[in-house]
């Protein structure tokens, strides 16, 4: 996986983050989502590296990226603070502007991007989410049914994390066969990395840490900011297989939070770049070129 491209470490503070760059052209942050690292994209990242400079990282409390301690508010964890320092990565490497794609979680850094970095987002696209506070806001049987672990990882410490802690094989495989539609979309070498990551206690208490602060310290900003909206050209994609495309008319909720949007539904379910690559692919040039 990943043949051409340069794995680095980039120190922002006290942080670490690890990356993967390659390609030419302009500049494209991939964010990746939960329970993954950044090697999700690494179907559609070979063809995408033919018109862009890729930088796809591993957010804070994923993959090899630093897993700082959090904090009663959970500041550390939220969207706002992660975002920030994957700006800070973007302006050591040397972009000041640059396009951006983010998937599940990485989807959500990249709201809050938008919101809080304007002069630095020139265009951003979202893969399979509706914005934080309608989730909340629309939650019944169905919405709690199919994404319990929204409130099964805020329990306060360490009650997710021990149970997790107790099979994360099983929990890890769970989960991405439950969201997928297509199991066999997942190489055994990508799963390995997934495991491999995600097996570590300390990434564990990271990822429950950041659903917590989706909960807590991310509701409260995105109430300060609901005056505001996305300024630059927005992509939704989702998949027509999947939770998100049958539960909620993605376009139409995304028309609120920002001003230029576009976007249309795949034919898969969570894991677009994986289930769909070919099709993700063609969805990101389109809208990035």
């Amino acid at each position: 996986m990943f043949e051409n491209f340069e794995q680095q470490l980039i120190t922002i503070g006290l942080n670490t983050i690890k990356l993967r760059k390659g390609g030419a052209g302009p500049p494209l942050l991939l964010l990746h989502g939960y329970p993954q690292t950044h090697v999700m994209w690494y179907k559609v990242a070979p063809k995408l590296a033919q018109h862009f400079t890729l930088i796809i990282t591993d957010l804070r409390g994923y993959g090899d990226s630093s897993k700082p301690e959090s904090d009663p508010e959970h500041a550390t964890y939220s969207k706002r603070a992660i975002a920030t320092e994957q700006v800070k990565v973007m302006e050591t490497l040397g972009f000041k502007e640059f396009y951006v794609a983010g998937h599940d979680r990485g989807a959500r850094v990249t709201h809050r991007m938008a919101l809080d970095y304007p002069e630095r987002v020139k265009k951003a696209a979202l893969l399979d989410i509706v914005p934080t506070s309608t989730m909340y806001a629309s939650t019944d049987k169905e919405v709690a049914t199919a994404y319990y672990h929204w409130f099964f990882l805020i329990q306060p410490f360490d009650l997710p994390e021990t149970l997790i802690g107790a099979n994360p094989e099983y929990y890890l495989r769970k989960k991405i066969a439950q969201w997928s539609r297509n199991p066999n979309s997942f190489s055994e070498e990508a799963l390995s990395e997934y495991l491999r990551c995600f097996c570590q206690p300390a990434t564990i208490h990271a990822t429950c840490e950041d659903y917590r602060a989706a909960a807590s310290i991310d509701l409260e900003h995105d109430k300060q900011d609901s005056y505001k909206k996305i300024a630059c050209p927005l992509l939704v994609l989702w998949g027509n297989k999947g939770f998100v495309g049958k539960k909620y008319d993605v376009i139409a909720e995304w028309r609120k939070k920002a001003i230029n949007v576009q976007g249309t539904g795949l034919p898969s379910g969570h894991f677009l770049p994986e289930e769909t690559p070919e099709e993700t692919y063609q969805a990101l040039t389109k809208f990035f070129l």
